[in-house]
C-alpha cells in the first residue's frame, strides 16, 4: 500500500462516517481518542470511551471484484492479531471477524463496502481495540483489553496505534487467516434468527464461508446467514 495520510481526531461520533461525510478521493486513515456514537455490525453500539484505539481505513478500491471482498476481512483481523501479539498477548479470530483474547472480545471490526454493478468501488474497514478503556459491567465477562490481559499495566495508544498501521498496509491471505482460527475441529453453535444448530468446524474457504459438519453432512456457511458461537467460549 502506498504511503497514506493520517487525520487525528480527539473526539467523533464515529471515525466510519467521518469517512463517508467526506467521501475522500484519497486513501485515509482516521483515528479517534474517543467515539461518541460507536457502531459495531448489525447497527448494534460499540462503546468507544477514552484510552481505546478507534480507526478506521478507507481506501479507494478501482476493479476491485465483488468476489474477493473477504480478503478486506482478511487484512483487518490479520493486521489486529499482529498487532494484539505483537505486546505479548495470544489472539485468535472468531469467524467470521471478532479477534479474542483469553476467550473474550478485544477488537470489533466494521467493514462497510460502496458496491459498484459487479465491484467493489471503496471501502471503509472500521477497527475498535480496547486497549486501557474501562470496560462497561455488562460487557466484562465478554470482552477484555489489552491492559487487563497485561495485568493492568497502561499501554501506549499512540504505539499500539503505530503498529496497528504499519500491520495494515501489509497484505495478507486466507492462510494467515486460518493461523489464528484456534477452534477447527471443535463443536460450534450457530445461531440463525433465535434458532441454533450445533455443527463441528473445519475450515474457513477463501470466499469466507465456513465449512463445517452438520449431522454428518458437510456444508459452507456465509456469514450473512449464520454467527458462530464457542461451545467453550463466553462469547
Amino acid at each position: 500500500m502506498k504511503k497514506i495520510k493520517i487525520i487525528e481526531l480527539e473526539e467523533i461520533d464515529s471515525t466510519n462516517e467521518f469517512c463517508k461525510r467526506f467521501n475522500f478521493e484519497e486513501d485515509v486513515i482516521v483515528v479517534a481518542d474517543k467515539q461518541v456514537k460507536g457502531k459495531g455490525t448489525n447497527g448494534r453500539e460499540f462503546v468507544s470511551d477514552e484510552g481505546g484505539l478507534y480507526v478506521s481505513l478507507m481506501r479507494r478500491l478501482p476493479n476491485f471484484d465483488f468476489k474477493n471482498t473477504f480478503s478486506i476481512m482478511i487484512n483487518a483481523c490479520v493486521a489486529v492479531c499482529r498487532t494484539v501479539e505483537s505486546f505479548g498477548l495470544k489472539p485468535s479470530v472468531k469467524w467470521a471477524n471478532d479477534v479474542l483474547v483469553d476467550g473474550r472480545k478485544i477488537c470489533g471490526t466494521l467493514i462497510e463496502n460502496r458496491l459498484g454493478a459487479d465491484n467493489v468501488c471503496s471501502s471503509i474497514v472500521g477497527i475498535g481495540i480496547n486497549v486501557n478503556n474501562v470496560l462497561p459491567d455488562g460487557l466484562k465477562e465478554i470482552a477484555t483489553t489489552m491492559s487487563e490481559q497485561k495485568g493492568g499495566k497502561k499501554l501506549s495508544v499512540k504505539r499500539i496505534r503505530r503498529r496497528l498501521v504499519k500491520y495494515l498496509k501489509k497484505q495478507y491471505d486466507v492462510n494467515d487467516y486460518k493461523t489464528y482460527c484456534d477452534w477447527f475441529g471443535q463443536e460450534v453453535y450457530l445461531d440463525s434468527n433465535g434458532q441454533r444448530t450445533e455443527a463441528i468446524a473445519l475450515d474457513v474457504d477463501a470466499d469466507g464461508s465456513l465449512v463445517c459438519e452438520i449431522k454428518g453432512q458437510i456444508k459452507k456457511i456465509s456469514s450473512a446467514e449464520m454467527s458462530l458461537r464457542l461451545k467453550c467460549k463466553s462469547i
